[in-house]
């Protein structure tokens, strides 16, 4: 049942980032057309503008569920630090939780407000407004099935814990510690008496 749910979680990120791209390249080519004829024919468009800002809205929520399954979300890596190792499952959890606390307020809310809007029009397109807001509800809906995905992963040891590409030093043991605190004791004990002791 996991490895279903994670493999229908990987094809539907995939959707989500290939999605992303693509409006990514629309809002990004119009843009550029959005200039040309601004400035350079002197007969501004009127329909470009209103496009690539929608698709750059559609760029972001889908590109989130990319972002959070892969763990790119900016992190606080000292709170990872200051946390045992041991425990950092537990960590993952809680944010997890509030991700899925967050996402799940913006679906919700975001289809309240697609659904208030969805009479209003684009200017220049005639075409409803509700189309760009329901790049909220349905990234949200992505990212939230990537941050359970997630969750599963780490907790099943597929996926390292800890944020992407983090510096996170191994737990060291108490015993360690002191063990070379005497090591280093005796060491420099040594070096003295062989120098003749200490000189004033």
């Amino acid at each position: 049942m996991l490895s279903w749910f994670l493999r229908l979680e990987s094809l539907l990120t995939r959707l989500a980032l290939v999605i992303a791209v693509v409006m990514l390249i629309i809002s990004v080519s119009l843009g550029f057309f959005q200039v040309l004829t601004r400035f350079i024919f002197n007969a501004p468009s009127t329909w470009s503008e209103v496009i690539s800002r929608s698709t750059m809205i559609w760029c972001v929520f889908m590109g989130a569920a990319a972002t959070f399954r892969g763990g790119y979300m900016m992190a606080v890596e000292l709170v990872y630090k200051l946390v045992p190792r041991r425990t950092l499952l537990a960590l993952e959890i809680v944010i997890g939780a509030c991700c899925l606390l967050v996402l799940g307020v913006l679906m919700v809310y975001g289809i309240q407000m697609t659904l208030r809007v969805r009479s209003q029009m684009l200017s220049g397109l005639g075409m409803s407004i509700a189309w760009s807001y329901a790049a909220i509800p349905t990234g949200s809906a992505f990212a939230m099935v990537a941050v359970i995905a997630r969750l599963i992963s780490q907790g099943l040891g597929l996926e390292k814990l800890g944020p992407e590409n983090s510096n996170l030093a191994p737990e060291v043991d108490a015993d360690v510690v002191q063990q070379a605190s005497y090591t280093l004791a005796e060491g420099e004990a040594g070096h003295r008496s062989v120098n003749g002791g200490d000189r004033p």
